[in-house]
């Protein structure tokens, strides 16, 4: 009894896989199918990429700024030490003056002439002047130190919330890679399977068209009798000649390969 043969439907005939041995025999239309799927998988794991790609950018300026704002801290806390040195000096030299002062005083009152007197008297006025300029001294940095403080208790609430962000990113992050990483795993494989399904020159100026392009399209479907990639107008008569499927062809404004809608489809609704 004779077996029974059932004709490949169409749809089955374009995603069936082809053979190398074969090549010679695979029609225009197989490729650009084969050529657009490969684009659709790329595209997805593109988008995966620029996803996961801005986050780290996003956690690593917000680590960026955490050290900024606590170099900033550390440099103020820097200046408030030496402010607060400056005025244990300050303080130790006022004191050290009105030590001066109590001696010099004392001094006054066992002097012999009018001449070690105002001798006296002049150390006496000068130490009192250093008093003087050690209190202002001491009253521009407590000042300075206060506006220090001010602002260092500024930048920590800055910081905290810098912080509490980069731990939503950071969690946000993990998550992100955890769910895309399986995804892209996949859809690499699913990738590379479609790649042996190529020949290897038109394997080649697709990742060439790819690499040359901004968004990554080296294959797009012509929609609104334009190119997608470019958006600029085709004829009409090589829209004729894209869908009639016998040779492959490509934009003459950016050189992405071009495909009408029944390709589309067969990828699309398989």
């Amino acid at each position: 009894m004779a077996k029974k043969v059932t004709a490949k439907t169409k749809a089955e005939t374009l995603a069936a896989p082809i053979k190398r041995s074969e090549e010679a025999d695979v029609t225009v239309e197989r490729r650009l199918v084969a050529l657009y799927k490969l684009q659709q998988i790329d595209s997805q794991i593109d988008k995966i990429r620029i996803v996961r790609g801005e986050l780290p950018l996003e956690v690593q300026d917000l680590e960026d700024e955490i050290v900024g704002l606590e170099t900033r801290i550390a440099k103020f806390k820097t200046e408030m030490d030496a402010l607060e040195q400056k005025i244990v000096e300050r303080k130790a030299m006022i004191k050290d003056c009105t030590a001066l002062i109590k001696k010099y005083t004392d001094q006054q009152n066992n002097v012999r002439n009018n001449r070690e007197y105002e001798s006296l008297a002049k150390e006496i006025e000068f130490q009192n002047l250093e008093i003087q300029l050690c209190e202002k001294r001491i009253k521009e940095a407590d000042q300075d130190l206060e506006r220090h403080k001010q602002e260092v208790a500024k930048i920590n609430e800055i910081l905290e919330d810098k912080r509490k962000d980069l731990e939503v990113k950071k969690a946000e992050l993990d998550e992100i890679v955890e769910e895309t990483q399986e995804r892209e795993k996949v859809l690499l494989a699913e990738s590379k399977e479609n790649e042996s399904l190529i020949d290897e020159r038109y394997l080649t100026a697709y990742h060439k068209i790819r690499n040359n392009s901004r968004n990554g399209l080296a294959v797009v479907e012509v929609d609104r009798d334009a190119c997608g990639g470019c958006f600029n107008k085709i004829p009409h008569q090589r829209q004729m000649d894209i869908r009639m499927h016998k040779k492959i062809i490509v934009c003459e404004y950016c050189g992405r390969i071009l495909v009408d809608q029944t390709i589309v489809a067969e990828v699309n609704n398989p």
